[in-house]
């Protein structure tokens, strides 16, 4: 019998949507985010958020959001 694994249930689905809004408790800003599946995405990249409020992945076109 196997178990489910509470950290796998919790993380999202890389790159599954194509904004996404964030606080400045999630920066340092890398894309896939933390919570997601880095498995079946690109390779993790950071993203220089700070300085206009919005961000744009590279890889696969997400775009970020800094919340006030």
């Amino acid at each position: 019998m196997t178990r489910a694994n509470p950290a796998q249930n919790a993380q999202r689905a890389a790159n599954a949507e194509l904004s996404y809004t964030v606080s400045h408790a999630d920066l340092p800003l890398s894309c896939p985010l933390p919570s997601m599946a880095l498995w079946n995405s690109h390779p993790r990249v950071y993203l220089p958020i700070e300085a206009g409020g919005s961000a744009k992945c590279p890889y696969c076109g997400a775009v970020f959001q800094l919340a006030a």
